[in-house]
């Protein structure tokens, strides 16, 4: 029985942080009819971008208020990359076949995991030669800290904050979604992009807004990755996408709850 406890919150754990990129992929796939494949790079360049900001204002400093900053640097890495992508490569294409954007996506994909490899370890703020290696995470006190043993069943502290940020990210989506007038035209463009373009909705910015809400909920889930396994690489990004992607089409592509579900069945 402790053993199947364990291995329940190992899997919530796991599924969690599943769950938060998974969302990413049906955001925009139920906007724009796109699978982007390159969602897990966004993931990957979110923890890269909260390093960067701890390495560059909090550098050996391990306490409790630098996480909101490094939350901060992984979204604004994430979303500025995914609308970038989304301006640069996907908008020219929103009209092509489908298999242009699906090639495209495997590109960019590709695209981002060199540039990171090449160039992120030239960065002056950094002190390891290149990323080809695994780098080392920050570790934060309260989120890093000795695990909490209940019974048998070990907890660790990190395992709790990627708990808690699926459940604070679903409902802050599920706020945004259904109270906000942006949220309102997102689910109009999903539904009809031709109608609702007609009553004065700008399906350009739905789509761009639903980008980077992927790409926030992404960001969030490589900080709290990093977290988990104290180290990052510029290859971690496939295999969790991946899995992501899997977890997205078990619970409904398109469908923001049951990619949640889908995640944390995974």
């Amino acid at each position: 029985m402790d053993q199947f406890a364990q291995q329940l919150v190992n899997g919530l754990t796991l599924g969690s942080l599943y769950a938060l990129i998974a969302v990413g992929y049906t955001v925009v796939y139920g906007i724009v009819q796109l699978i982007n494949f390159a969602h897990g790079e966004i993931f990957m360049i979110g923890a890269f971008g909260a390093l960067s900001t701890w390495l560059i204002f909090f550098d050996g400093n391990t306490a409790l208020y630098t996480l909101p900053f490094m939350l901060v640097g992984a979204i604004a890495a994430s979303v500025l990359t995914a609308v970038a992508m989304e301006r640069i490569a996907y908008r020219p294409l929103r009209n092509a076949p489908r298999l242009a954007p699906l090639i495209t996506a495997i590109g960019i994909s590709i695209f981002l995991q060199e540039f990171v490899r090449l160039f992120y370890g030239r960065m002056p703020f950094v002190d390891f030669p290149d990323a080809k290696q695994r780098v080392p995470f920050p570790q934060i006190d309260v989120v890093t800290g000795p695990a909490f043993e209940v019974g048998n069943v070990t907890i660790q502290r990190s395992a709790l904050f990627t708990i808690g940020c699926l459940i604070m990210c679903a409902a802050g989506l599920w706020f945004f979604v259904n109270r906000t007038k942006t949220g309102r035209g997102m689910q109009a463009v999903s539904q009809d992009p031709d109608t609702a373009r007609l009553m004065g909705i700008n399906v350009d910015r739905i789509i761009v807004v639903a980008f980077a809400v992927g790409a926030t909920l992404a960001a969030v889930a490589g900080v709290a990755h990093g977290l988990q396994v104290t180290n990052i690489n510029f290859k971690m990004g496939f295999l969790a996408g991946l899995k992501a992607f899997t977890a997205a089409v078990l619970g409904g592509i398109g469908n923001v709850w049951g990619a949640v579900v889908g995640g944390l069945t995974l």
